[in-house]
């Protein structure tokens, strides 16, 4: 009896000694995957500044207000999701559906010269009525009504959210044409004086994710 309990007893240890080696060995190798898992994020991060960099260097001929979009985006949002020699493209990136910075810039003198050379997107269902206002307040305001989208094109992001959120306020009817366009300048002027206002921080109201208006057919077929 004494011997088979001493048996019993030394089986017991046995496997106690081995389940604290097998836990010891998973510990190990979980540090070790934890490592790995570190090194390959740390080398991702690194790779991807690498890549934001060449990217950089190879917009060298671009337009300085191109390279200046690009730097501020690729600082917020990392690498773009698209590239080719003329433009650099991020989707669903914050609050926009998208966004595209191109090497090709327009004049744009209101409120004041600038070039115009990064697009900002969202999904929005703007009625036909609002259009020619939306016009009138600010030329680099596009609307697309078959896929249901408002877009900005400035040069900075805080100024591509003033427009959407003064446009928003036309198309609700809370401001008139003349006034958003007295409040653009304004707060552009403000800025200038480092005096950001809400309108340049955030997107003021909110995005509709389905919103294209694939309109009616005339014809029969």
């Amino acid at each position: 009896m004494k011997k088979n309990i001493k048996s019993l007893a030394i089986a017991m240890i046995a496997v106690a000694g081995i389940m604290c080696i097998s836990n010891t060995v998973k510990a190990q190798d979980d540090m070790s995957a934890d490592k790995m898992k570190n090194s390959s994020s740390k080398m991702k991060m690194k790779d991807d500044k690498m890549k934001m960099k060449m990217d950089m260097a190879e917009m060298k001929s671009w337009p300085m207000s191109s390279q200046m979009a690009a730097k501020e985006m690729m600082d917020k949002y990392g690498k773009p999701d698209e590239a080719t020699p003329t433009m650099l493209v991020w989707n669903n990136n914050g609050v926009w559906k998208r966004t595209i910075v191109s090497k090709e810039e327009s004049t744009h003198n209101f409120p004041k010269m600038h070039k115009d050379c990064m697009e900002q997107c969202i999904n929005y269902r703007v009625s036909p009525e609002k259009f020619t206002e939306l016009g009138k307040f600010d030329g680099s305001i596009n609307v697309d009504r078959t896929q249901g989208t408002i877009s900005a094109r400035c040069d900075k992001e805080e100024n591509n959210l003033l427009a959407l959120n003064l446009a928003y306020d036309i198309i609700t009817g809370t401001k008139t044409v003349e006034e958003a366009r007295k409040a653009y300048g304004e707060n552009i002027m403000n800025a200038m004086k480092g005096n950001k206002g809400e309108y340049m921080k955030k997107l003021m109201f909110s995005s509709n994710m389905s919103a294209p208006d694939p309109d009616v057919m005339t014809i029969g077929m």
